[in-house]
């Protein structure tokens, strides 16, 4: 089964990298959810709900929500600079 989820994980990943590096609206909706998921996790941190892990006995403590908040955020502004602020290069003729 682990084998499994790891594949997909990567799979998953890789159509993820795939998507935001040829679509410029992709790396748009990447920064919402993103800056959505990073003030979730912050909340969560800030509140000290620890969260279960659906189907397993893991638990995701306070401690773990605020590095994935940071973590979020840095993804949010990389994808926010990449998709909004950057722009597109046209190719030479």
């Amino acid at each position: 089964m682990a084998a499994i989820l790891i594949t997909v994980i990567v799979v998953w990943g890789a159509l993820t990298i795939y998507f935001a590096y040829h679509s410029r609206e992709f790396r748009k909706f990447l920064a919402g959810a993103f800056f959505v998921s990073a003030g979730i996790q912050f909340y969560l941190y800030l509140a000290g709900v620890s969260v279960p892990l659906l189907g397993t006995t893991f638990v995701l403590t306070p401690e773990i929500s605020r590095v994935r908040s940071i973590l979020h955020f840095m993804f949010f502004l990389i994808s926010f600079y990449f998709g909004f602020i950057l722009k597109p290069r046209t190719p030479d003729k």
